[in-house]
């Protein structure tokens, strides 16, 4: 799965420039969360256009992160940071979602609530919306439907989630970034790989063998790995 990540950063970031040219807008704006997945995303967004170009915007439940090792350069204006907490517990509330017990459709909530955000702001700027997922969340439908799988372009969606990281370290993103295990912050304690039951690196080896191998499942398990063959984790 190793790969050049000079050839897929010169790669992805003239795909940035030519689709930015086709829709004939100049800004975009992106959610940074200040995990590795939105933090890669901008790195390849600032080595495209001008830092005055884009728009960074913080949606935090909890409380926000310092994301200084990110903004700095950014024109002070561009970046956001907004709580999404009173309106997703009011629509929580409305809904009568007991976020203790029902995380899923809590967690959709606040997706969903953070991309009308982002898309409010592209109305404003005139912009268009990055998206951060990459091809591993996308395979295992790890995403919410209008929410953080919304988006205009997505530019690291072709790259596995081992991938990001191999890319990560090229583009010198800030080790406590790298670090940080995978979350999209839509409770306490939330991770990704606590959900999903297994680590990126397990997955990313059978979707490796699957999907660009083309290997049964059956050859895939002779392998030694193990897999559960079920329907994508949240589609809703």
């Amino acid at each position: 799965m190793r790969f050049d990540p000079e050839k897929e950063t010169e790669k992805i970031s003239n795909f940035i420039k030519t689709t930015l040219e086709k829709t004939g807008k100049s800004k975009v704006v992106l959610g940074i969360s200040g995990g590795i997945d939105s933090a890669t995303s901008f790195y390849l967004l600032k080595n495209s256009i001008p830092l005055k170009n884009i728009i960074l915007a913080h949606l935090y439940y909890f409380e926000p992160l310092n994301l200084d090792s990110l903004t700095n350069g950014i024109p002070q204006e561009n970046v956001y940071f907004i709580s999404i907490k009173e309106i997703v517990d009011a629509m929580a509330n409305q809904l009568k979602i007991d976020s203790a017990i029902d995380k899923i459709r809590f967690g959709n909530i606040a997706a969903r609530v953070r991309m009308i955000i982002l898309y409010d702001l592209a109305k404003r700027y005139g912009a268009i919306v990055s998206g951060t997922e990459n091809k591993s969340e996308n395979l295992l439908g790890y995403f919410t439907r209008f929410g953080d799988e919304a988006s205009d372009i997505e530019p690291i969606k072709n790259l596995y989630k081992t991938q990001v990281y191999q890319l990560a370290k090229y583009l010198k993103i800030p080790q406590e970034i790298i670090n940080q295990p995978p979350s999209a912050g839509l409770w306490k304690g939330q991770t990704d790989e606590d959900e999903l039951g297994f680590t990126y690196r397990e997955a990313d080896q059978v979707l490796y063998l699957y999907f660009e191998e083309k290997q049964s499942l059956e050859e895939i398990k002779n392998k030694g790995f193990k897999y559960k063959h079920s329907a994508p984790y949240s589609i809703s």
